[in-house]
């Protein structure tokens, strides 16, 4: 534990409201170890039962984790703060953003007039063009879409998802390596994390029946553009893991199909299978503009009841200004042609980079998206090489929980003669690694 920090409180409450005040003012460190709790209880003149009812509190909300003789220590991504990344040198080609290219964002257009609302929209809060569109769009890709409903963004749809089916202490099977506001948000909600191994075609069926018969109440999964690998589930795979999850009905899945349009892939989706507890969550961010936040999600009855109940009681509904400036974008032929040049485009550019890196020996996955992940034995000293020669790449711990070391290039803006002449930097500095490190 950092030295300079002192944990009080004479209550449970007072104890671990200190020890979130010292990580959330960077006082407590993620790793940092607390006190013994016989020692903290002696220190503070409570009794031991006051401080582990204080330490259990802090490990059902993510902030601390206990490792068995190693004891209680501050999560590595504690609820209080997301994993953020560092910031760009000057000077340097970003290549960590996982964003897309601007230049095929369209023009955001608001409705011209908005007059004023007589009341709530809580009892028709979704607008019917929208509702349409969204039901399409579903369809389209085989997902079951008499039912939808709208959310704002994929991350406040997953987190209601599972506030509302799951408890404190519960179990939720996750990509690892996978999107790290996910891996940040799971302990944030109080539950604990399952990793489930990733390779090119998505979520491995072992590491994932491992998880099930663990108990998981819960899946997290990517169908394809998986962040932060590019994996992409082929049809043979999606099919072991439908009869996998068939074994296990009352586990809810929860599929974040979030570059739909834009991941150059075709959709094999465990939601057009017929499950008995799923939702499938699609967004816009990508496509259309990260101003836009909503989602659009379509699932069972019963997943989709209890989504709309949890929100009628929170924010109520998504703004009718968005829903209105979203429905105008996905009805513009414009628009579509945009999204689609975005997409060969990004295809043309995940691939160039896969190739190039490819012709110098260095293996990389991309199968589809916005993304190549690259495994590194030393994600820092390929990092800082990198950095030598002018580009930003993400170091994977971000991105990880077991899953071997790695880096990430997202590859969006990136194009095809750029990707020759990082390629040909990424083989020198593995080469200077190998000679420094001894490989």
């Amino acid at each position: 534990m950092a030295t300079q920090y002192a944990i009080t409180g004479t209550t449970a409450k007072g104890i671990a409201a200190s020890v979130e005040r010292g990580v959330a003012e960077g006082e407590l460190a993620p790793g940092d170890a607390l006190p013994p709790v016989r020692r903290l209880a002696d220190e503070l003149g409570v009794s031991p039962g006051t401080v582990a009812t204080a330490y259990k509190e802090l490990r059902q909300r993510g902030l601390v984790v206990t490792r068995g003789r190693g004891g209680t220590v501050v999560a590595e991504a504690p609820s209080v703060a997301s994993r953020r990344p560092p910031r760009v040198p000057p000077g340097l080609v970003d290549l960590a953003t996982g964003l897309p290219d601007p230049a095929f964002l369209p023009v955001l257009r608001p409705p011209a007039e908005v007059r004023p609302a007589f009341g709530s929209h809580r009892a028709a809060p979704r607008l019917t063009a929208l509702e349409e569109l969204t039901r399409a769009w579903f369809a389209r890709d085989g997902v079951p879409a008499e039912r939808v409903t709208f959310a704002h963004g994929a991350l406040d749809c997953i987190a209601r998802l599972l506030s509302v089916e799951l408890r404190p202490g519960d179990a939720v099977a996750v990509e690892d390596p996978g999107f790290h506001h996910v891996l940040d948000l799971v302990p944030a909600l109080g539950l604990r994390t399952v990793p489930v191994s990733v390779d090119r075609e998505g979520m491995v069926p072992e590491a994932l029946r491992t998880a099930l018969r663990a108990g998981v109440r819960a899946v997290v999964v990517t169908p394809r553009a998986q962040c932060p690998t590019g994996a992409s589930f082929s049809p043979a795979r999606r099919d072991e893991l439908v009869a996998l999850l068939r074994e296990y009905p009352e586990v809810l899945v929860v599929e974040d199909d979030y570059t739909a349009e834009i991941e150059g892939a075709p959709a094999s989706t465990l939601a057009a299978a017929g499950l008995e507890r799923w939702a499938q969550v699609r967004t816009v961010s990508k496509r259309l503009g990260v101003d836009l936040r909503w989602a659009g999600v379509a699932g069972d009855p019963v997943t989709l009841a209890r989504h709309d109940g949890r929100m009628v009681m929170t924010s109520g509904w998504v703004s009718h200004i968005l829903q209105e400036t979203v429905a105008g974008l996905l009805a513009d032929p414009a628009v579509t042609r945009l999204v689609a040049a975005g997409e060969a485009a990004y295809t043309e550019r995940r691939r160039a980079l896969t190739g190039a890196l490819g012709s110098y020996g260095i293996r990389a996955l991309g199968e589809s998206g916005l993304n190549v992940w690259v495994p590194v034995r030393d994600e820092s000293a390929v990092v800082n090489g990198l950095r030598t020669h002018g580009w930003w790449v993400a170091a994977g711990a971000r991105f990880r929980i077991a899953a071997p070391t790695a880096v990430r290039i997202t590859t969006a803006t990136l194009r095809p003669d750029q990707a020759e002449r990082l390629a040909a930097d990424f083989a020198a500095v593995l080469g200077d690694v190998q000679a420094t490190y001894g490989g």
